[in-house]
């Protein structure tokens, strides 16, 4: 409205991070909080994925530009109808024209478009940090075959172990980039919409659902009602959005003791990053009789 400014969910204060550099790897320290799985000690996982981090890193990076965009425009259109209430209204010669709505919605969003373009820049400098390992970590795995092809000297031992260790160490600072880079993803609120199922659902009917991501699960209940409405024990949940992993969805059907597998679906998140709700529909049987509706903000 024009009398508010709703700011979206996904900003996150940042978290210091200190880089130095020693031959071939940078050194990240970092003080995750605990709801970041892959930066608590024991967790890292230390297979780094380059081409999945460049495609979360692009829909991520488009999704705040369109946040950025959305708030440069309304910042447009609030600058100019304080501009023309200036001109036009005879609160311009009132002594408290600074107290007025306009003025305050327009220094907040300035604020909020600063703290949106530091995010940004601080995903671009994380990414070009982690880009620059992974060719460092190619250059190193690349020397190590050479040197493994050539004849055994002493010398050409020594640069084994060493180029060893310098792919280690370039691995494991990968590792610690894209836990930083998850730190930064934001909050994915998904919301339950129900099943679609034309006349395989029957009043009566009781499902389970069961959502999980990466460590973060969420099971929920519902009943198909006798006017076909459904009822669920839930409707919202907020997950972390995680670089490797993806939505697993399972429903079961719930007959008095006895369940019935209904179908187990997985759903990609790089398409959930953008400023507007995705409405998504899931097939859960493999003919597409019954389909799972739900609703994800970011």
């Amino acid at each position: 409205s024009d009398e508010f400014c709703i700011f979206p969910l996904f900003l996150f204060s940042f978290h210091s991070k200190s880089l130095s550099r020693s031959s071939m790897r940078s050194r990240m320290s970092l003080k995750p909080p605990k709801a970041y799985n892959s930066l608590q000690k024991g967790a890292l996982i230390w297979d780094p994925k380059p081409l999945q981090v460049k495609k979360i890193f692009e829909a991520l990076k488009k999704g705040l530009n369109e946040y950025l965009e959305a708030h440069q425009a309304e910042l447009d259109y609030l600058s100019g109808r304080h501009k023309d209430t200036k001109r036009n209204s005879r609160l311009v010669r009132c002594p408290f024209l600074s107290l007025c709505p306009l003025p305050k919605q327009i220094r907040s969003v300035e604020r909020y478009i600063r703290k949106l373009e530091f995010h940004i820049s601080k995903v671009e400098e994380l990414y070009e940090a982690y880009c620059i390992q992974c060719r460092l970590r190619d250059g190193a795995t690349n020397m190590k075959q050479a040197f493994a092809l050539s004849p055994a000297t002493k010398a050409s031992r020594e640069s084994l172990v060493e180029l060893y260790k310098n792919v280690q160490e370039c691995t494991e600072d990968m590792c610690f980039i894209e836990g930083a880079l998850e730190v930064h993803l934001g909050e994915f609120h998904v919301k339950m919409k129900g099943l679609v199922g034309f006349a395989r659902l029957c009043p009566g009917d009781q499902y389970e659902v069961f959502v999980r991501l990466g460590r973060q699960k969420w099971r929920l209940k519902g009943k198909i009602e006798t006017d076909d409405s459904q009822t669920w024990d839930e409707e919202e949940k907020i997950f972390i959005p995680n670089l490797h992993e993806k939505f697993e969805i399972k429903v079961t059907e719930l007959r008095g003791l006895a369940t019935i597998l209904v179908g187990v679906v997985t759903c990609d998140s790089i398409n959930f990053f953008t400023t507007k709700p995705q409405a998504i529909i899931v097939d859960i049987t493999e003919l597409g009789t019954i389909k799972l509706r739900l609703e994800v903000l970011w």
